[in-house]
């Protein structure tokens, strides 16, 4: 499936009319960490059929908006649904250019090898919790979906006193990384950044009372200095066909 998909990528990239190495563009990409992952996996065919080169930095959600609206200089931007509209409101964003690309939920991860805790019930869930030594998860204050998400879903159960004591709070990346080095021994984030870390093992989604999901669109700056570049890039990542390969990285079709 995922080869069939990346050569679909490359047939269509044809058709849309791919750079030349006399057109080929430098393209600077913003990403949530959430779809890091199947960016940085859908770039090679990209680069290879259309000569341009794909620079990618990835933040936090909260993050990225404040350095977008600090005057960062970009071309195409992956964030939340909701940050994006907010956005082209401000006029960082281009009118016109936003594109639901992924959907993703939030789930749980243990230390490979480790048993797996039960986490089917919500009841279930907060006892794994409860139960945990240490719990990783994105810190709110740094401006993570996940992570300002989490901290409500806590104070809603009733279990914030507990958890705060020893929570490990992580500024941005992949929280399962605590996992590995042994600083936690429960992360919470969003599927796609748990399943990103080979030293841990997905437990599974949060049960359905209680999970939450948020769409990842892509959008082009109002100031993208390679603009017809990076709509190409957008156009790319918008090919019908990639189900397979966005799930295997935790995401879904938007």
């Amino acid at each position: 499936m995922k080869r069939r998909f990346i050569a679909a990528l490359v047939l269509t990239l044809a058709t849309l009319g791919a750079g030349t190495a006399a057109s080929a563009a430098d393209i600077k990409v913003l990403t949530a960490g959430a779809y890091k992952s199947a960016l940085l996996a859908l770039l090679p065919a990209f680069e290879q059929q259309t000569g341009h080169k794909v620079s990618v930095q990835n933040d936090t959600a909260g993050a990225l908006a404040r350095r977008i609206r600090s005057g960062e200089a970009f071309d195409l931007v992956v964030l939340t649904t909701g940050a994006v509209d907010e956005l082209v409101r401000s006029g960082e964003l281009a009118a016109g250019t936003p594109a639901p690309l992924a959907r993703v939920g939030i789930g749980v991860a243990v230390k490979k090898g480790q048993a797996l805790p039960d986490v089917s019930t919500t009841a279930a869930f907060r006892q794994t919790l409860l139960s945990a030594r240490a719990v990783a998860y994105i810190d709110p204050k740094a401006g993570g979906t996940s992570g300002i998400y989490l901290a409500q879903l806590f104070e809603k159960m009733g279990i914030a006193a507990q958890i705060t004591p020893k929570a490990v709070l992580v500024p941005g990346g992949y929280t399962a990384e605590r996992l590995v080095t042994g600083e936690a021994d429960i992360a919470v984030q969003q599927m796609s950044e748990l399943v990103a870390v080979s030293g841990a093992q997905v437990v599974g989604p949060l049960p359905s009372e209680v999970q939450n999901y948020t769409i990842y669109s892509g959008a082009i700056s109002s100031k993208a200095a390679e603009r017809a570049a990076a709509m190409q890039l957008l156009a790319a990542l918008q090919q019908p066909g990639g189900r397979a390969l966005l799930e295997e990285r935790g995401l879904m079709l938007p």
